[in-house]
């Protein structure tokens, strides 16, 4: 019966899709209800990481960008090649200097393009984009979270006539601010899951319902909530895929560190 009530949870989702202008992700998404990387979910053993408190020592990225800093907390147990291959691109200095290349209708933005389009540039690293997306019961896309963009889909002919493939993800991500949470859609959303605190993570802290289970979660914003809402509410140029920023709006560096409670 608890899966019966999640697989409700997300038709409400879908639903759900029409608030938002999604181009960014839809070709992304497609097909993926059969695809080899999709999870059981079972409400009864979920694990809302997200919402726990830090352990001190926890690997966190420090991001600067032209309008603020914001740091995040690094889910290397759940998603553990996505951060693995984040970190190191990080590390090596890949994202230094590199665009916010989307900002949707304050509901998130995107980022650490080489080029402003969102585009890859000529020469790069097809290994980099080409880690298999790695979904987790316990990550879902709240305010805050950071999620790496899907980049390919790797299908047998069966399965793009039935749906299904395995889908890759790689070095530019998703920064999630949140949609507009109505009176109604919040009922909906607590009508929906049996899980009672996966909706009302979605209604109290906000965030992107639709997009759960698409994307790799990789890590939650914990300080710079106010940079995330900048940068997804920025004035752009719709280029048909992307909504680019009219102005440039760049990640200075991205830093690896652990976290530190204060004392």
């Amino acid at each position: 019966m608890k899966n019966k009530g999640l697989t409700k949870f997300f038709i409400v989702l879908a639903i759900i899709m029409g608030i938002l202008t999604v181009a960014l992700l839809y070709i992304q998404i497609q097909q993926n209800n059969n695809n080899n990387s999709y999870i059981s979910l079972n409400a009864d053993i979920m694990n809302l990481v997200q919402l726990e408190d830090i352990k001190e020592g926890a690997p966190i990225a420090i991001v600067d960008t032209t309008l603020g800093e914001f740091r995040f907390v690094l889910y290397s147990e759940h998603s553990p090649n996505a951060v693995k291959n984040f970190t190191e691109l990080a590390e090596g200095g890949y994202y230094d200097g590199t665009y916010v290349f989307n900002s949707d209708s304050g509901a998130y933005s995107a980022a650490g393009s080489k080029l402003k389009n969102g585009e890859m540039p000529e020469g790069y690293d097809v290994n980099r984009e080409l880690v298999e997306r790695e979904l987790h019961q316990d990550l879902w896309p709240f305010k805050g979270a950071i999620c790496m963009l899907n980049t390919t889909i790797d299908r047998t002919f069966k399965e793009k006539i039935f749906g299904g493939g395995t889908y890759y993800n790689g070095s530019r991500f998703a920064i999630i601010n949140t949609i507009e949470f109505t009176d109604e859609l919040k009922k909906e959303l607590m009508e929906a899951s049996d899980n009672e605190a996966l909706g009302k993570a979605f209604t109290e802290k906000g965030g992107i319902p639709n997009f759960s289970q698409q994307l790799t979660v990789i890590g939650q914003t914990y300080e710079g909530l106010d940079v995330v809402e900048a940068l997804a509410s920025l004035e752009t140029d719709d280029s048909g895929i992307y909504k680019i920023p009219k102005e440039d709006i760049m990640i200075n560096s991205v830093k690896i560190d652990v976290y530190k409670s204060e004392k």
